[in-house]
C-alpha cells in the first residue's frame, strides 16, 4: 500500500481494502456505498483469485467496526450461476452481516430494466435486477427519503385501513390528508445500467444516479462516505458533488488512476465543504 492521494475532501488509497481498513478508526464512517465482486462474474484483470468466503467475511467484519453507530452500509450485489444454480452468495453475505451485528434494515432492488449479466438464457429468464442490501449499525441516524414518485391521483384525500396483528383493521393515521403531486419512492429503483462498453471506464460500473441517491438518502452533508471497492470512482465522485467527505480504496492500478481523475474533476465542480 502506497501513501494515500488526498484530493480536497477525498482520501484515496491504492491497496487492498482489508489492509487499508485496518488502519481506519473505529466508528469513523457514516455511510458505505459499494459493490463488491460478484462471485466470478468479472475477472478484473485476473485479480480475484483471493475473493473467497473468508475474504468477504473479514471485509464485512471490518465494515461493522469502522461504521459509526447509526451508520449504514449499502451493499450492491448479485450472484453467479454455476452448474445451473445461483450461488446464493449475496444471501450469505447479508446473513453474515447480521451475525456481525448489523441490522438488515432493507432489502432493496436495483431494476436495470435490461439484460446485462454474464451467462446464457437457454434455461431461465433474463436477470434484470441486483440486490441492494441496506445494513445499519443500530437505527439509521440519517434517512432523507426521496419523494419523486408521481402519484396517480394528486389532490385526492387518502383513505384506507391498516391491519393489526390480531387481524382487525384500523384507519390509516393520515386519513383524509390530500395526496401531493409526488410520493415517497419505493424500495425498487428503476435505473438503466451502463450498457455501452465504449463509454464504460470499468467492467461493472453502477450508474452515478444510483450512488447519488443512496448518498442523499442515508447521509447528511459533511458525513464521511466510504467505498472499499472504489473501481472507477463513481461513489467518490457523487459523494463530493453532494458535499460529503470520502474515503476510497482500490487495488487495481488502472482503475485507481481513473478514479483519481474523476474525483479530482468532481472536486473542481462539486458542492465542497469547509
Amino acid at each position: 500500500m502506497t501513501a494515500p492521494v488526498v484530493i480536497c475532501n477525498a482520501t484515496l488509497y491504492h491497496g487492498d481494502c482489508l489492509e487499508v481498513m485496518a488502519g481506519l478508526s473505529d466508528g469513523s464512517v457514516d455511510l458505505t456505498v459499494t459493490s463488491p465482486p460478484y462471485d466470478n462474474l468479472r475477472t478484473y484483470n485476473g485479480t480475484l483469485n483471493d475473493w473467497t468466503l473468508e475474504k468477504w467475511q473479514a471485509i464485512i467484519r471490518e465494515l461493522f467496526r469502522v461504521t459509526k453507530q447509526g451508520g449504514v452500509v449499502v451493499w450492491i450485489v448479485a450472484d453467479a450461476t454455476i452448474n445451473g444454480s445461483e450461488t446464493g452468495t449475496s444471501f450469505r453475505q447479508a446473513l453474515h452481516a447480521m451475525d456481525c451485528g448489523f441490522r438488515l434494515h432493507d432489502t432493496m432492488i436495483w431494476n436495470k430494466g435490461g439484460f446485462s449479466a454474464v451467462g446464457a438464457l437457454q434455461t431461465r429468464y433474463a436477470p434484470v435486477f441486483e440486490y441492494m442490501f441496506v445494513w445499519s449499525k443500530g437505527k439509521p441516524k440519517a434517512f432523507n427519503p426521496l419523494k419523486d414518485r408521481l402519484n396517480k391521483q394528486p389532490g385526492k384525500a387518502l383513505t384506507g385501513t391498516i391491519r393489526n396483528a390480531d387481524g382487525s383493521l384500523k384507519p390509516m393515521s393520515n386519513q383524509g390528508k390530500k395526496r401531493g403531486t409526488h410520493g415517497q419512492r419505493f424500495n425498487v429503483w428503476d435505473m438503466p445500467a451502463e450498457m455501452s462498453s465504449k463509454n464504460r471506464l470499468h467492467p461493472a460500473p453502477f450508474p452515478e444516479a444510483l450512488a447519488r441517491d443512496h448518498i442523499l438518502s442515508w447521509s447528511n452533508p459533511g458525513d464521511v462516505v466510504l467505498d472499499p471497492f472504489l473501481g472507477s470512482g463513481t461513489t467518490g465522485k457523487m459523494a463530493l458533488l453532494e458535499g460529503r467527505r470520502f474515503i476510497g480504496i482500490e487495488r487495481e492500478p488502472k482503475y485507481f488512476d481513473i478514479a483519481c481523475r474523476r474525483i479530482e474533476g468532481a472536486q473542481r465542480q462539486g458542492r465542497l465543504i469547509a
